[in-house]
């Protein structure tokens, strides 16, 4: 077995070993074998493929969910395998590109995808090395190839949801040691088209509700601590990227000379066998001093989040 093959095989020997619990996904990896009989409700393997729902386990943690937003880039696990990627990117064309561009075209082509499987691909959220991201589809590998843009611009947004894992091994990726992130869904936009998607009131001007929309979207990113992984943030994250609404209305209190004043969750009245928070918006007139809320609720019981409730007037209770 030559290097970059066993490079390949420790690391899939890894993530076997730390496979999540049964209420949480298994991604693909090496051939499983069946476990010795043990009282940890977290040990054992999956086959190859296999994809598993969550199931409740008693005793076992609670899954995790994560709905991270951040941005994604490729690592090296080990200096064979780099040494194998720039090997194989000096037989390709290549003249004329710049690194990242020749990157992602040495991946992007289907005899590299070997290279693709033992890269390390990292979500950083500010900056900051948050998860290892692992596919629990195989097939999703394309997804975080074309997630690697030929051309990055500091405004580009990668969202991933999925259940959070254990903490990598020291050997998996160049002793990076952080969750592994074992995703169902990612997709990767920017900043720009996020908002330009976004419906503007007719009353409004394109040049204001560009600036009302972009300071609210980069308020929910820069609160503290938001890697998407507490329910609070996957509820903020899933309205930054899915729930326009609330760009409407950040852009009609801007032209009413009122200001984003504050963004809170708090539980919802209506919570009971499910997760129900209220998301409100605290918009302050900058003349009168006079404050206005509103809020929506999300269901964040689920690994997806959903809007329960739409943005309307709230009132403290």
């Amino acid at each position: 077995m030559d290097e970059p093959q066993a490079v390949a095989a420790r690391q899939e020997e890894t993530l076997a070993n730390v496979a999540a619990p049964k209420s949480a996904p298994v991604t693909g990896g090496a051939r499983a074998t069946p476990a010795p009989s043990q009282s940890c409700p977290t040990c054992g393997a999956t086959p190859v493929g296999a994809r598993v729902l969550p199931v409740p386990v008693q005793g076992a943690a609670p899954t995790s969910y994560v709905y991270a937003i951040g941005r994604i880039e490729p690592r090296f696990p080990l200096p064979s395998v780099e040494k194998e990627f720039a090997q194989v990117t000096g037989r390709a064309e290549t003249a004329g590109l710049t690194d990242r561009q020749a990157v992602q075209k040495v991946l992007s082509q289907r005899p590299n995808r070997y290279l693709a499987r033992q890269l390390c691909w990292v979500m950083t959220i500010e900056g900051l090395e948050n998860y290892i991201l692992l596919p629990r589809d195989p097939a999703d590998l394309d997804v975080l190839i074309e997630a690697l843009r030929p051309t990055p611009s500091p405004l580009d947004i990668d969202v991933a949801i999925g259940v959070k894992g254990p903490v990598a091994a020291p050997d998996v990726c160049n002793g990076l040691m952080v969750p592994i992130l074992f995703f169902d869904q990612l997709y990767s936009f920017d900043r720009d088209s996020l908002i330009k998607g976004i419906p503007r009131p007719e009353q409004m001007q394109p040049e204001a509700f560009t600036a009302a929309a972009g300071e609210l979207f980069d308020r929910i990113m820069q609160m503290a601590d938001n890697a998407g992984a507490t329910d609070n943030h996957r509820a903020l994250n899933y309205l930054a990227v899915r729930y326009p609404a609330i760009y409407a209305k950040a852009a009609e209190s801007l032209a009413a000379n009122s200001a984003l004043s504050g963004l809170s969750v708090t539980p919802s009245s209506l919570s009971g066998a499910r997760k129900i928070l209220d998301v409100i918006f605290s918009f302050t007139n900058r003349n009168s001093d006079v404050m206005e809320k509103f809020f929506c609720r999300v269901d964040v019981s689920d690994e997806f989040p959903f809007l329960v409730t739409k943005l309307s007037p709230y009132y403290d209770r």
